[in-house]
Formats: C-alpha cells, sequence, structure tokens
C-alpha cells in the first residue's frame, strides 16, 4: 500500500518515465505532477487519494466483493470470483487497469502489471476523473457518505460475523440469500428523511432494536383479541399511514414492519439495503461518470505530452488503450451490448468543449447560455456536479453529435408487424431522438415499480404488493416466483404479487413462507 502525500512542487522539465518499468518514486512523481495539473490548470476538486498496489488475484478478490476494500462473507462472493478467475486464466477476459471507491480519503487500486504509461493513465482517470465527479456530483451529496463508508463496512463485516458465531451459518446465510434478493429493492430514490447517516450505525444499533420491538405490534394490535367478537371494520387509510403504505423500498418495510424477524435480522436487512443505497448513484451516473473520468484523463495525458513529460511512444501506448476504451461497436457486430457509456459519454464532454470554444450557428441557437462562452471546463463542471444521464442527454446532446453517431428512433408497437423509424437525425427529429435516448438512461424506467400497497391484517396478514406495468412489460415468472418466495420468507406470511397497470391485470404471484426463518 502506497499513501500519496501533497506534492511538493514539481518541475515541468524532463520526461516522467523513459522506460516502461516503474518504481514507487516514479509513481509519486507521477501522482505530483498529475495532481499539480488538476488543481492548477483544470480546477479539480477532489477527496485525498490512497493509492492500492495490487496483483491481479487481488483485483479478481475486489471484482468479486464489488470492489469494496473489506466486505462481509457470501458464497455469491466466492462463486464470482471463480468464474472470474476461470475466464481470466484462459484469456477469455481481461481485467480492469484501476477500481476507484467513493470515500474519503478516495482508494484507487492500481495493477501492478500496469506499465508506466497505464499508471499514468488510470490514476488520471480514476484519482482525479472519477474523484472530482464523486466528490461534486449531486446524486453523491446526497445518497452517500464517502467520509463513513469505510466504518460502515468494517461495522458490517464484524456484526454479521458475530451473528454467525451466535446464530448460525447457515440461519446468517438464508437471511442474506433473502435480501440480497431484494437488494434492488431495497433503495430509497427520493432524498429526505431517509437520507443515510453511517457515522451513528454502530451507536444506533440497539436502539433501532429496541425501537422495532415495541412497534412491529401494530400488526398484532389489529387482530380479534376474542374468537367471535364482531370486531369493526379497520380504517384502511389510518392503517396504511401507520404502515407507511405504499413503500417502494421493500426492504426498508421488512426491517421495520415484518413480524416475526428479530433484531439481529432486521439489522441484516438494514446491512444489505444501506450498501444498496450506497451503490444507486453510480447506476444514475455511468455515462456521466465514466465519461468525465475518460475526459479528465484525455486532457491530462495530451497536456502531457505536449508539455514534454512523456515520450511519443508512451502517448502511442495511451492513444491504443483509450481507443480501445471508447471504442463502439456497430449494432451488427459481434461486440454488440449497447451503447458504450465511455463512447458516449467522452463524445458529449468533447461536444461541449467544442460548442463552448467553436461553435457552429447550430449550437448557438441550440445551446444559447455557454455556446461560445470560452470557458468550457465551467460548463463541464457544471454539467458534472447538477446532472444524472437522463437529463444530461436531455439537456447537452447537440444535433451536430446526433448526426455524427447517426442515432435514430425505432418505435416497435406490439400490434404492428413491422418496426417503425419515428425519427432520424434531422432538424425536425433531434429532439425526439434525445428524448428517447435520454429515458434509456432513466432507472425509474429500466428497474420494474414494485411497491407493498397493503397488510390483511383483519385475515390471514397477507402481504399485497402491486408492480404497475410499463408499456406491457412484465416481469418473468421463473425469477419473479424465486423473489417472491425469498420475501415470504422474511414477511413470515402469505404474499401475493399482482402485476398491472391503470387499464388491466396482467398476472398474479403468489408465495407462502416456508420454516427456513424460524
Amino acid at each position: 500500500m502506497s499513501v500519496v502525500r501533497k506534492p511538493k512542487a514539481a518541475g515541468r522539465k524532463g520526461l516522467l518515465f523513459e522506460t516502461r518499468d516503474w518504481d514507487f518514486s516514479t509513481l509519486s512523481r507521477i501522482y505530483e505532477t498529475l495532481e499539480e495539473m488538476a488543481e492548477t490548470e483544470l480546477g479539480l476538486s477532489t477527496y485525498r487519494n490512497q493509492i492500492e498496489v495490487i496483483t491481479s488475484e487481488q483485483m479478481l478478490d475486489a471484482y468479486a466483493s464489488t470492489g469494496m476494500p473489506m466486505f462481509y462473507k457470501h458464497w455469491s462472493f466466492g462463486k464470482h470470483f471463480v468464474r472470474n478467475e476461470t475466464l481470466y486464466r484462459k484469456g477469455w477476459q481481461g481485467l480492469a487497469y484501476e477500481i476507484v471507491i467513493n470515500s474519503d480519503p478516495c482508494i484507487v487500486y492500481i495493477m501492478e502489471e500496469n506499465s508506466a504509461t497505464m499508471q499514468t493513465l488510470v490514476l488520471a482517470h480514476a484519482a482525479f476523473g472519477h474523484n472530482h465527479f464523486f466528490k461534486n456530483n449531486y446524486a453523491f451529496r446526497q445518497w452517500t457518505d464517502a467520509s463513513s463508508i469505510l466504518d460502515y463496512l468494517a461495522f458490517a463485516k464484524s456484526y454479521i460475523a458475530a451473528c454467525e458465531d451466535r446464530y448460525g451459518h447457515e440461519a446468517v446465510e438464508r437471511v442474506l440469500d433473502a435480501a440480497h434478493a431484494l437488494m434492488s429493492h431495497g433503495i430509497h430514490r427520493y432524498p429526505g428523511k431517509h437520507a443515510p447517516d453511517l457515522n451513528s450505525e454502530q451507536r444506533r444499533q440497539q436502539e433501532r432494536a429496541d425501537y422495532a420491538e415495541k412497534n412491529f405490534n401494530v400488526l398484532w394490535r389489529t387482530l380479534p383479541k376474542t374468537a367471535g367478537r364482531k370486531q369493526r371494520k379497520p380504517d384502511e387509510e389510518r392503517r396504511r399511514a401507520l404502515l407507511g403504505l405504499p413503500e417502494e423500498n421493500i426492504l426498508y418495510f421488512l426491517e421495520k414492519s415484518a413480524p416475526r424477524l428479530a433484531p439481529w435480522q432486521r439489522e441484516i436487512l438494514r446491512i444489505v439495503r444501506q450498501i444498496a443505497q450506497y451503490f444507486y448513484p453510480q447506476r444514475q451516473t455511468k455515462v456521466m461518470n465514466e465519461g468525465c473520468a475518460t475526459f479528465v484523463h484525455y486532457t491530462m495525458m495530451t497536456r502531457l505530452h505536449q508539455q514534454g513529460r512523456i515520450s511519443d511512444g508512451a502517448f502511442m501506448e495511451f492513444l491504443h488503450s483509450h481507443s480501445s476504451v471508447i471504442m463502439q461497436p456497430d449494432f451488427d457486430d459481434r461486440r454488440y451490448g449497447g451503447i458504450n457509456p465511455y463512447s458516449l459519454g467522452f463524445a458529449m464532454m468533447q461536444d461541449i468543449e467544442r460548442i463552448a470554444t467553436e461553435p457552429t450557428p447550430e449550437d448557438r441557437q441550440v445551446f444559447p447560455d455557454f455556446a461560445g462562452c470560452g470557458d468550457p471546463f465551467g460548463v463541464l463542471k457544471d454539467a458534472w456536479a447538477n446532472y444524472r444521464d437522463e437529463s444530461f442527454v436531455l439537456q447537452f446532446l447537440s444535433p451536430a453529435l446526433i448526426r455524427k453517431h447517426r442515432l435514430f428512433h425505432l418505435v416497435d408497437e406490439e400490434e404492428e408487424d413491422e418496426l417503425v423509424v419515428g425519427s432520424i437525425h434531422d432538424e425536425r427529429g433531434y429532439k425526439a431522438v434525445r428524448q428517447a435516448l435520454s429515458r434509456q438512461f432513466d432507472v425509474s424506467r429500466q428497474d420494474p415499480d414494485i411497491q407493498v400497497v397493503d397488510v390483511n391484517l383483519a385475515g390471514d396478514r397477507r402481504l399485497l404488493l402491486r408492480h404497475h406495468v410499463v408499456d406491457g412489460v412484465t416481469l418473468d415468472k421463473a425469477d419473479a416466483t424465486k423473489v417472491l418466495q425469498h420475501l415470504a420468507n422474511l414477511w413470515g406470511y402469505d404474499v401475493r404479487l399482482v402485476e398491472a397497470d391503470d387499464g388491466a391485470t396482467y398476472a398474479t404471484h403468489d408465495a407462502s413462507p416456508s420454516n427456513l426463518f424460524q
């Protein structure tokens, strides 16, 4: 491990390195030069950096645990490790040159096998590009606590290990399996009272356990006290209000209201959903985050070459790697897997720079606020701070870039036999193309809208959920059945999921709890 300190007035003369080999002195010299450039020339604002040099096996291990420096144990992480290791050893899969952690200090893992050029590239990309984005983007500021995430991960790891010692490995693993199955439905999508406060987690652990013991009894106080006695019909609105329904964060609802969960099981649900919440901003900003980091590393490496700090050969090595990263395969290419976020993000950043410095009449008409302003980094830093992918595309994707990438909008109606080209890259169609592409990056449209809507308190305590179907897209039946079983096990009673839109019901799924949690 190497912790990089603040720079000492680095000189401008001479190459940073002359061969592919590097040592820690070379690495420190590279970092100091990049940090000076980031602060004085680009005006970036970053967390402190902590650079970790790791082997390929350690990189595979980081892959398996979602890149976190410390994580609790689970069988799925071992499965991912074996899969990735097998593919890597057979030459069927490469490894990332770096992994960066949104924390304070920002942790950057770099491979010891990297050449000196690649170490320069990944430090510019991760330690300054990603780091600046993590610190300044509003989604990360609202939903992540960079100063506390490492302490919280240490707490989570020790807590789950203590539960395994006390309650048994299998019992804890069953809870984790169920929580992981519902992890994508353990997120608060709007900021407010649920914003995470990781600093106080360990102190509040006992307080939450005591609170849960006292308050989940609302589910039991509504049951008939005497068999055969006629009960009044409960006030449905008040009952739903007491339970906080409807609730889109299913793990949060189970943590607070599942009648049969023990306090330690509720705490594990909380740990899993806090980690899911931590990763939520990264899903909303993939294009922007990678575009920012790629634009920063391209700018830095280009300036280093212009200043004579890296050789022509090193710059060619960089360009080869950079071009591979931003390459966008055509739709009929075997490598095609959708729009490459590196390619789109970098292209949009470069296009904003062009519009700010050399606008066309069309640019001035479409972007009157910043076209020709002469301050491209000011525009970019404002965008990096205040947008996420769908709003960024909707606001900044230019007609010129739409034409360059030959984007068009296909309309696929269920009742029609053929696809229809609804809009092309012309004056009339570019707004429709921009809106259609923007919707593809809206996570609220990517994830199914499933909410807890009611609980049958006066009867069998069945939990009712509703999937609001959009554009007729329903859940995969096999997946829905498996996930619903995990949900029923956590709830402790029957569960029903209804898939419907405002006009029709598409499917109904039911599950009953097994005795695994008893």
